[in-house]
């Protein structure tokens, strides 16, 4: 099925197209006609998935987003120390072409002012490798494909880029730019001159988010330490003058571009880039802002919500047939549910379910094979639900419907909002559920018998006609009255009991509470395991409404092996083989026993 984070940003898409505001830049000539209808958005995670919508495979020219990049290299290449003795990283208040260098040493406030960025261009290292070679290579290597230069664009950025020419030989005169500052100055033109596409700038932004290493090839492009502190000066520097306002309203290390370009940083979780190339008084995208206002609000990423960091939120993932319920169905139902369980999955989630922890799960789910008839989340390790969870579950829930499937929840109580969706407070309910409706589905309602006759039980099968007859004559019929307990955990062996008709459930008691075993049903027995005189019932069996038995007593079996001792050994085999059966299936659980 289409994932919902696909739909809700194809949504958001067709809602800020509306949004019409703004102009392109035009102190670059080159760029001046940009056509203001492309938009596009592009989220990546740290694991190299991409969600994209619009005109996401449109190339423009990168600008000031390169600046975060290049000062990853600068501070790779020079260290942290003597970098920090050319850049400041303060915030400078000013537009991003302002002249904010220090009065007594001429020090650019940060890298992401012009000023600052021209410092760092001249701070990459240019020797056996030029350094703008050096400079793609870098941009190459985030983006995870071969980055070019566009010519034109550098032609048009050079031709009229006096302040910047200005900066630069201030810089020179204070000692900040240590040899001619022509070069570095072509240099960092050419760095603004890259073209990339919304995708290429997400999975930048996914490398700062992963700590540096590119998510799809897995190449570690910056150090940690020089990630933590590109995100830093991104966060108090990135969007200039309008800074403040993005942090509170959005709370994501960001950088904008003249370009159209904008992108967002979720240390651990995701990149965020938006391009429109309609711009504000501040230099950013029009809709790049609203996109990624919206989508911080909607999503719960601002960094005081979403900061924290779990384990990967799904820590299980099994069909039916691995963890069946502890309700007993005949051969032919297990046989049936052995072909056709697979079709009802369970994902069991743990930690909180924030975005990314919503993102994974939501994939997950969403590249299910079409096979996959019903869907079960548990939910009961999650330590916190975000909105943007419940939003996403429900969209599940509505997309699975849509398609014929069911989407159902294990946890202790509903969340209020999350009431539409089936849910139930423990593992085994559930999967009983799964089982039943994969039996109606796929089977017929004799596989679930209301009434089964002795002659009928499983556990006889292996018997002959005459035998069972036999047996069926040494039997005691009774009615058993709706939560009366049949059988006390101690008791001794006192038969074998045969459901003819309702249910009855095993427990113990555990911390002075009980928890169920197993539920049986109509054609299914018990009280075999305290077999023999020294033997004791380990279970208590309560009836689950009114239930129907025949009983073959311990003084009957006892008189059985005395005048019929072949039939009795043969009982004994058909008893033990249905046993060994039961044991069998529910060894399957003991891979997953949170109940």
């Amino acid at each position: 099925m289409r994932s919902p984070i696909a739909d809700y940003l194809s949504q958001l898409h067709c809602d800020l197209l509306k949004l019409t505001e703004g102009l392109p830049y035009q102190g670059i000539p080159a760029m001046a006609g940009a056509d203001t209808s492309k938009f596009a958005i592009a989220l990546a995670t740290v694991d190299g998935h991409v969600y994209k919508v619009g005109d996401a495979d449109l190339e423009f020219s990168i600008q000031s987003i390169s600046k975060p990049f290049s000062y990853g290299l600068a501070l790779d290449d020079q260290g942290l120390e003597a970098v920090d003795a050319k850049i400041d990283v303060e915030p400078s208040g000013d537009a991003f072409n302002e002249i904010s260098l220090a009065r007594e040493t001429g020090r650019p406030a940060n890298a992401m002012i012009n000023a600052g960025a021209i410092a760092t261009v001249s701070l990459v290292k240019d020797a056996e490798t030029p350094r703008f070679a050096r400079i793609l290579e870098q941009f190459s290597r985030c983006a995870g494909r071969e980055l070019q230069l566009s010519e034109t664009i550098y032609a048009s950025e050079a031709l009229t880029g006096h302040r910047n020419r200005a900066l630069a030989y201030l810089l020179r005169s204070f000692g900040i730019i240590e040899t001619d500052p022509t070069p570095v100055l072509e240099d960092y033109f050419k760095a603004c001159s890259v073209m990339v596409n919304t995708e290429d700038l997400a999975m930048m932004a996914a490398t700062l988010a992963n700590g540096g290493t590119q998510p799809t090839t897995g190449v570690q492009v910056m150090s940690a330490e020089a990630v933590q502190r590109v995100l830093s000066v991104m966060t108090t520097c990135g969007m200039y003058d309008d800074a403040g306002a993005w942090i509170s309203a959005v709370g994501l290390p960001a950088k904008s571009g003249v370009g159209g370009g904008l992108i967002a940083v979720l240390p651990g979780q995701l990149g965020l880039a938006v391009y429109s190339p309609a711009l504000d008084a501040h230099g950013s995208s029009v809709r790049g802002l609203a996109a990624s206002e919206q989508i911080s609000r909607d999503m719960g990423l601002h960094f005081v919500r979403a900061a924290r960091i779990g384990r990967s939120v799904i820590r299980d993932h099994y069909d039916i047939t691995q963890v069946p319920s502890a309700t007993r169905h005949t051969e032919d139902a297990e046989k049936l549910l052995a072909k056709y369980g697979h079709g009802a999955h369970i994902l069991e989630l743990a930690g909180d379910l924030l975005f990314a922890g919503t993102e994974s799960m939501v994939r997950e789910v969403s590249e299910l094979p079409v096979d996959v008839e019903l869907v079960i989340l548990d939910l009961r390790r999650v330590d916190e639900i975000d909105k943007i969870a419940v939003r996403m579950i429900g969209d599940l829930n509505r997309g699975l419907a849509a398609e014929g499937r069911t989407l159902a929840l294990v946890q202790h109580e509903p969340f209020a909002p999350l009431e539409e969706v089936k849910y139930f407070p423990n593992r085994n309910d559930a999967v009983e559920w799964a089982e039943t409706t994969m039996l109606l589905r796929h089977g017929s309602p004799e596989l679930m018998p209301h009434s089964v006759a002795i002659a009928d039980f499983a556990a006889l099968a292996p018997l002959s006609p005459e035998d069972i007859a036999l047996l069926d004559s040494l039997m005691v019929e009774s009615e058993v009255a709706d939560g009366r307990v049949i059988r006390r955990v101690g008791q001794e062996f006192g038969g074998v009991y045969f459901i003819l008709d309702g249910k009855v459930v095993t427990s113990t008691d555990r911390g002075g509470s009980p928890t169920r075993h197993a539920t049986l049903s109509a054609g299914m027995t018990f009280g075999e395991i305290a077999l023999g005189g020294e033997g004791a019932q380990t279970t208590r069996v309560t009836a689950l409404g009114r239930v129907h038995l025949k009983v073959l007593a311990a003084e009957a079996i006892t008189a059985l092996e005395a005048e019929h001792p072949e039939l009795a050994l043969r009982f004994w085999k058909a008893i033990a083989r249905d046993a060994y059966t039961r044991v069998e299936a529910y060894l399957k659980d003991s891979g997953h026993p949170l109940r």
